[in-house]
């Protein structure tokens, strides 16, 4: 096979995948934003705020992480955790007596007579769905942004195939079209087998 043959060969497949990990850059830069849109939107909506800086709702060390959102609209994955672990969870606990909802429903079935305790899995229920719903947000959120990550990514080494595969097309139109690979004086040439 002909050097440049080669050269050319191994370009055009550098050049090809410098498209598909654009391609896909492009793509995963538009499943961050759609993703990041559709968190901050959903959340905004359901107009949940923070306690205020020096609310007695956080005061509490339990509620550390809740404080540095202090006042602020929850709006974003990672605030979605904190409020959902952070003071939602901590007040099912209280309420529930450390019991998980699966435990209070059983218990419930079984003296179906104790209003307090069905009222008690009513809001032991409650607070666990809000509780998945806002650790949802939190995960989707954490997807989109590792799509933003890996967008970048594969922009960087989009770039990069995209240079080595240019580079390649000089390199193969300079090479005499007659060199064959793997010809002593191409090798030589290249620096390999050189003799001392």
């Amino acid at each position: 096979m002909r050097r440049r043959v080669f050269d050319m060969m191994v370009s055009a497949a550098g050049l090809l995948m410098a498209v598909v990990l654009l391609v896909a850059g492009g793509l995963l830069t538009w499943a961050s934003v759609y993703i990041g849109d559709q968190v901050h939107s959903q959340l905004a909506a359901q107009q949940i705020f923070f306690p205020p800086a020096g609310s007695s709702a956080t005061a509490g060390p339990e509620f550390a992480q809740m404080r540095q959102y202090a006042g602020q609209q929850l709006t974003t994955g990672a605030q979605a955790k904190v409020y959902a672990d952070d003071f939602i969870a901590v007040h099912v606990r209280e309420a529930s007596g450390g019991k998980t909802y699966a435990q209070l429903s059983s218990a419930a079935q079984a003296d179906r007579s104790n209003t307090k305790l069905a009222a008690l899995v009513n809001t032991v229920f409650k607070g666990e769905t809000l509780r998945g719903l806002l650790l949802n947000a939190y995960a989707f959120g954490t997807m989109g942004m590792i799509a933003g990550i890996a967008a970048i990514a594969a922009y960087v080494a989009g770039a990069l195939m995209l240079l080595l595969g240019i580079l390649g097309l000089v390199h193969a139109r300079r090479t005499d079209p007659q060199v064959e690979l793997g010809e002593p004086g191409v090798l030589a040439h290249a620096g390999i087998g050189a003799k001392a």
